[in-house]
């Protein structure tokens, strides 16, 4: 009987990677899909591909051939769910998420001290979803992620990985969105939110 030993790779992928390794291997995903014919990344438009899935004879904009339109999105997006769980099976999770000191200051100073984990116990938890702040950070961020996906035509990897590369003005303008965004909601709206 062969025996698998997989304690050098889960400490490997346990690790993180060096950027000249992660950053060729992301950017080869442009390159890959122009060649294979398809020019559509990301993971926001897979809804629409489930629901043409899940309701064949639904309206007109859930008829069309999502097999060949969504199939590779759709693949996509189960192997981003299969590495999690992978991830959550055979890695421990004991390891903080590496931050650095000054940002682990300023979100001490919002009150998070509970590094421990992929995201702070102290808000995504389903006792802090039974406040307003829980509730708006959680169910209003989330509609406004789907919302704001939904309207630029696509999410953050769509547009910053395949949309700019292929030299998209409607991406660029997406991506200074994203930015701009995430900065007013880090230095505006959460510290008002967690009262800091």
């Amino acid at each position: 009987m062969v025996s698998l030993d997989l304690s050098g790779i889960v400490e490997t992928l346990g690790r993180p990677w060096p950027w000249y390794v992660a950053g060729p291997l992301i950017g080869s995903m442009v390159p890959l899909l122009l060649i294979i014919g398809n020019r559509m990344f990301g993971v926001s438009s897979n809804l629409r591909h489930v629901c043409a899935a899940a309701m064949p004879g639904g309206t007109g904009f859930f008829r069309y051939d999502w097999r060949r339109e969504g199939g590779w999105n759709l693949s996509f997006a189960r192997g981003i769910c299969g590495g999690g769980g992978l991830a959550a099976l055979l890695l421990d999770g004991s390891d903080p998420v590496a931050l650095a000191p000054a940002a682990q200051d300023s979100i001490a100073s919002l009150g998070i001290r509970d590094l421990s984990g992929l995201m702070p116990r102290e808000i995504f938890n389903w006792g802090a979803l039974a406040t307003v702040e829980g509730l708006v950070i959680m169910v209003g961020g989330g509609f406004l992620v789907g919302f704001g996906a939904a309207y630029a035509g696509g999410c953050t990897s769509g547009h910053a990985i395949s949309g700019l590369a292929d030299f998209q003005l409607p991406s660029v303008v997406a991506v200074i969105g994203f930015f701009a965004g995430g900065l007013i909601s880090t230095w505006l709206i959460l510290p008002r939110l967690l009262g800091s």
